[in-house]
Order: structure tokens, then C-alpha cells, then sequence
């Protein structure tokens, strides 16, 4: 069964009490993007190390921030944007790296990333650019980035088990305030 019309869902801040509910994104939407893409064991691997409650845990407490994207009516999360200090290559000063942004599938194409998006960028604010990486091949999200205003400033390279995948790194100037 599908989501009829506009989802009624919220956006609020996470805190570590909410690493299992961001894991669980995290993971649901690495298997639909990676499925085709990943043998299981590395997709396992990587979910276990990179996108578990106590990956999301330690980076809530280094300093990272994260939004939850939940369902009014049964609170079940769909989405959720986590905002690092930059990781990617060649950063500059005032780079701050939306490290992920993620909806389930079902949950797309209803105005939800662009809002995400719009308090992640609020939550940036005194930042130079808000930078990011996403797969070369995922026209969906580059589409998005382009249309919120990204531009594509390099490539870096993603790897998952025996598979290496190419991203570009994008970047969005901020007002400074």
C-alpha cells in the first residue's frame, strides 16, 4: 500500500535517545539505494559499522547534529539529515558537511528534503558552505542539489566492501550572519 497524498510528518531535532529510529533509516535507505549494487556481507558490514544506533551515538556526542524526519500519527521515522564537521577531501574554512540526508523511498517527491534541507541550512548558519558527497550515478539527488542551489566542486571516491563507487562533493554557498 502506498502513501496516499501529502504525508503528514514532522521534522524536530535528535538526540541520542534517537540512534536506533536513525540507524534504522540509515540502514532501510542504504539497502534501497545499494541492493542492486553490494554483495549482502559488505552491505551487513557496512550497516553494522557505518549506519548502527552506536555509530549515530558517537557522532551525536562528538558534536554532530541531527533532524528527525517521523510520522505524526505513529511517530515511525522516514527520514532524517545529519550535519558533521567536514570529513570530505580538501575542506576549506567554514565548511560544515551535511554528512547525510534520507528519506525512505515511499516518502519522496512530498516537499520532505527540501525541508529537511531548509533547517539543516538554518542550522549552519555562521558557516561559509554547507558541502556534501553523493553517488555520481544518483541523478535524483543531484537534480535536488543542484535545484537548492549546489554546485559540484569534486569527486571522491565510496567504498563498500570489494565495491568502490565515485561520488561528487558538492557545495552551497551560505550567508554568513
Amino acid at each position: 500500500m502506498g502513501i496516499e497524498g501529502p504525508l503528514a510528518a514532522r521534522i524536530r531535532p535528535a538526540t541520542a535517545q534517537d540512534a536506533a529510529a536513525l540507524a534504522l533509516v540509515a540502514q532501510a535507505t542504504f539497502l534501497e539505494a545499494y541492493a542492486a549494487l553490494v554483495q549482502v556481507g559488505d552491505m551487513i558490514a557496512h550497516c553494522e559499522t557505518q549506519n548502527s544506533a552506536a555509530a549515530f551515538r558517537a557522532a551525536l556526542a562528538e558534536g554532530s547534529r541531527a533532524w528527525l524526519v517521523e510520522a505524526e500519527t505513529t511517530g515511525a521515522p522516514l527520514g532524517f539529515a545529519l550535519l558533521t564537521k567536514s570529513a570530505l577531501p580538501d575542506p576549506e574554512d567554514g565548511d560544515i558537511e551535511l554528512k547525510r540526508i534520507y528519506l525512505l523511498d515511499r516518502c519522496k517527491g512530498q516537499g520532505l528534503a527540501g525541508d529537511l534541507l531548509d533547517v539543516v541550512t538554518s542550522a549552519a548558519a555562521g558557516h561559509r558552505r554547507l558541502v556534501l558527497g553523493t553517488n555520481r550515478d544518483n541523478e535524483r539527488a543531484l537534480g535536488f542539489y543542484r535545484k537548492c542551489g549546489f554546485e559540484i566542486i569534486g569527486t571522491r571516491q565510496f567504498t563498500v566492501g570489494s565495491e568502490t563507487f565515485d561520488d561528487y562533493i558538492l557545495a552551497k554557498p551560505l550567508e554568513l550572519s
